[in-house]
C-alpha cells in the first residue's frame, strides 16, 4: 500500500475488480492505492469494531449501510491496536460526526492509520455483484495512483489471493500477557491469539476467568506452563487449510481432554483437528444479523460473523473422530453453513461466529457460560 498526502474525500477515487469491473468515485481516509479480497458487511452499526477486527486483515470492507461515520470515533471501542482492513468502501460517509463519545471522524482516524477508502460509489451494486462472482481481489486507488485502467487491473490481478494465505502469525501478539478476572478468580484459561478481538477476553474475565493470552506460535509445554482449566482458540484471518501449527496444537490440547472453546478461526482449527475438510465460501458472512440456530436447543439466534471459510462437516449425522463422536451443533439458516462443532466424549466445542459481539446482539454469549460448565464438570 502507498499513501501520498492529505486530500481525502477530495480527490478522485476508482475502485477496480479483478474481474474487471469499476466503479469511482472519491477518496475517502488516506489518498493512495491498497489491494485486498473485495468482501461486504451487512452491519448497520459497529463500523470502529469491525474496522480492528484482526479477522479483516488484508480484506477491503464494502459496506452495505448508506451511511456510514454518523457518531465518529472513540477511543473505548477499538478491538485491537489499530485498523486492521485493506480498504474501506462507503456510499455516504457522515459530514460531521455526532456522538458524546466522538473524539475525531472516521475520515480522520482512517487517514490518520494509512487507510485507502473510498465513498460516493453505488455499494448495493458493488454488494450484488459480490454475491453473484463471489468475493475477488480488489484495489481502490486516488489521487496521482489512478492510471489507465488497464494497468490498474493488471495491478489487482498480481495481488495475492485470500486463499492459501497463512496470516494469524502477522496480526497475533508477539508477547504473552495476561487479563485478570473480574472479582474473584475462578479459572486459568490460555488463550491462543490467532487474531483475537479485545473484547473477548474481557468476556471471560468478568465470569472470574484469569485470561493469559499467548502467541499464535505457542507451544504446547507453553500453554500448560500456565497451568489452564481450559484453552480458547480464537478467531483470526486467512486460510485455515494453511494453519497446520494451530491444529497440532490444539490436537495435543484434545489428548490431554483439557475443556476447549473456539470461535471462528478457532472452529476451522477444531474441524480440522477432528478431520474434517475447509472450503471457501462464495461470498462468506459477514455482519452482525446471521441467523445460527443451535441446535443442542432448537433456539434461533442473531450472530455476529466475520468469516471467509467454512468447515466441511455432515449435518446430519455423528462422525466417529480421534477424540470421539463429534457433531454439527450449530448451523446458519441462510445457507445451512456448518456454524458449530461438539465432541460427545470429552469437553470441546466451538462456534463460527463472535459471541462477544461487542458491536453487535449478544444472544450468543451464553456459549461463554457453557465454557464456564464444562471447567467445572468432572475431567474426561
Amino acid at each position: 500500500m502507498t499513501i501520498s498526502t492529505r486530500g481525502a474525500g477530495k480527490a478522485p477515487a476508482v475502485l477496480v475488480l479483478e474481474d474487471g469491473r469499476s466503479f469511482r468515485g472519491r477518496a475517502y481516509g488516506a489518498v493512495g492505492e491498497t489491494f485486498g479480497e473485495a468482501v461486504f458487511s451487512t452491519g448497520m452499526t459497529g463500523y470502529q469494531e469491525t474496522l480492528t477486527d484482526p479477522s479483516y486483515h488484508r480484506q477491503v470492507v464494502v459496506m452495505t449501510a448508506p451511511h456510514v461515520g454518523n457518531t465518529g470515533v472513540n477511543d473505548e471501542d477499538p478491538e485491537s491496536k489499530q485498523i486492521w482492513v485493506s480498504g474501506y468502501v462507503v456510499r455516504d460517509p457522515a459530514r460531521t460526526p455526532s456522538n458524546w463519545r466522538s473524539r475525531r471522524s472516521l475520515d480522520e482516524e482512517l487517514e490518520s492509520q494509512g487507510v485507502v477508502g473510498i465513498s460516493g460509489i453505488d455499494t448495493r451494486a458493488l454488494t450484488r455483484h459480490l454475491r453473484e462472482r463471489g468475493a475477488m481481489r480488489v484495489g481502490i486507488f486516488s489521487g496521482n495512483a489512478i492510471q489507465d485502467e488497464g494497468v490498474l487491473l493488471a495491478k489487482v490481478r498480481q495481488a495475492p489471493e485470500m486463499s492459501g494465505a497463512d496470516l494469524a502469525a502477522e496480526v497475533a501478539t508477539k508477547e504473552a500477557y495476561v487479563v485478570p478476572a473480574v472479582g474473584t478468580k475462578k479459572f486459568t484459561v490460555a488463550a491462543i491469539d490467532l487474531g483475537i478481538k479485545g473484547m473477548t477476553p474481557h468476556r471471560m474475565a468478568e465470569r472470574g476467568i484469569e485470561v493469559h493470552v499467548l502467541p499464535a506460535t505457542a507451544t504446547l509445554d507453553e500453554v500448560y506452563a500456565v497451568k489452564p482449566d481450559g484453552v480458547f482458540f480464537s478467531n483470526g484471518p486467512g486460510d485455515p487449510s494453511t494453519a497446520d501449527h494451530p491444529v497440532a496444537l490444539m490436537r495435543g490440547v484434545l489428548e490431554r481432554k483439557t475443556p476447549l472453546f473456539g470461535i471462528c478461526f478457532g472452529n476451522q482449527i477444531l474441524g480440522r483437528s477432528l478431520g474434517f475438510g475447509t472450503y471457501k465460501l462464495k461470498y462468506g458472512h459477514r455482519g452482525i444479523n446471521q441467523p445460527v440456530q443451535d441446535r443442542t436447543t432448537g433456539k434461533v439466534e442473531v450472530t455476529a460473523h466475520n468469516h471467509g471459510f467454512a468447515v466441511d462437516a455432515p449435518l446430519d449425522k455423528v462422525s466417529d473422530t480421534a477424540f470421539g463422536r463429534a457433531e454439527v451443533s450449530h448451523v446458519c439458516l441462510n445457507d445451512q453453513v456448518v456454524e458449530g462443532l461438539q465432541l460427545l466424549d470429552q469437553p470441546a466445542f466451538s462456534v463460527q461466529y463472535h459471541p462477544e459481539a461487542a458491536a453487535g446482539p449478544h444472544d450468543a454469549a451464553y456459549l461463554f457460560d457453557r465454557f464456564v460448565t464444562l471447567m467445572e464438570g468432572p475431567r474426561a
